[in-house]
């Protein structure tokens, strides 16, 4: 039996990574959890984002995953080391290939990340970015109206622009020519971010880089998967069942089948 990777968020956000696995890694299972019923974590301390991690993981180990992929931001920058002390299988975040990417599309040195309160908070992408460029020149900006958009399905209206605008607008002072998306949820924006920022600033979603360091260890560690045969998928949220699916499909541009979700102990909100 092909064990699965398995893929966590706070939402709908990590379906942008999940995105990226399914297009580079197509033979590979997944196993995604979206915990929409307590999103935005951003807001929340980083204890409660632990405990909630922690709370997902322990349910997505009994599918027996090869691999944990916490494509949350705010959840990676809270909860990363945490759940690798707890689990024998890899534990990959977002932070690092993130910053590795923008590191390597900068000309002027300048970087500039936006994402939730408690992503930006953490300092998490000023270390990442530092301990590859020491020199680099960061201008962070916590952005905490985006993700409710995005779990609305709200991404292209005159309302998400006036929203992204007053959020960032004032980042085109600085001489960045690269921004890090630093939020899961943010590539469903990109529309409205690009507009603000304009064409001279390049826009880094880690989901590219992610999945590229997801195939190299499973290759290093022998356990990338084998046959012709594509993988079905399994999809679980805890909140809206209904949003989920539309967004899932207008993402993956395909429809998804969510199953049921039976905690073996109450969820608290």
């Amino acid at each position: 039996m092909q064990q699965p990777i398995a893929i966590l968020d706070s939402g709908v956000g990590g379906l942008t990574v999940a995105k990226e696995v399914m297009r580079q890694l197509p033979r590979e299972k997944m196993i995604y959890f979206g915990d929409t019923a307590r999103t935005p974590y951003g807001p929340r301390s980083p204890d409660e984002v632990v405990k909630f991690t922690r709370e997902i993981v322990d349910y997505l180990i009994q599918f027996r995953p090869k691999m944990i992929v916490i494509a949350c931001n705010t959840a990676t920058a809270a909860a990363l080391d945490d759940i690798r002390s707890r689990v024998s299988v890899p534990v990959v975040g977002v932070i690092n290939p993130g910053a590795r990417a923008a590191i390597g599309c900068t000309v002027t040195g300048c970087v500039g990340v936006i994402g939730t309160e408690g992503t930006i908070k953490s300092g998490a992408y000023e270390q990442a970015l530092r301990e590859l460029s020491p020199y680099v020149q960061v201008v962070s900006e916590a952005c905490p109206k985006f993700v409710p958009l995005v779990e609305k399905g709200n991404f292209h209206s005159k309302e998400t622009y006036r929203t992204v605008l007053e959020s960032i607008g004032h980042l085109r002072q600085f001489p960045m020519d690269t921004l890090i998306l630093g939020c899961t949820h943010y590539p469903f924006l990109t529309e409205s971010i690009s507009e603000v920022m304009g064409e001279c600033v390049n826009l880094i979603s880690s989901a590219d880089e992610t999945a590229r360091e997801i195939s190299t260890i499973l290759q290093d560690k022998r356990k990338l998967a084998q046959g012709a045969r594509l993988p079905v998928h399994q999809f679980f949220c805890s909140g809206n069942s209904a949003m989920f699916k539309t967004i899932a499909k207008q993402w993956l541009g395909e429809q998804i089948v969510l199953s049921p979700i039976v905690w073996q102990e109450p969820v608290i909100v």
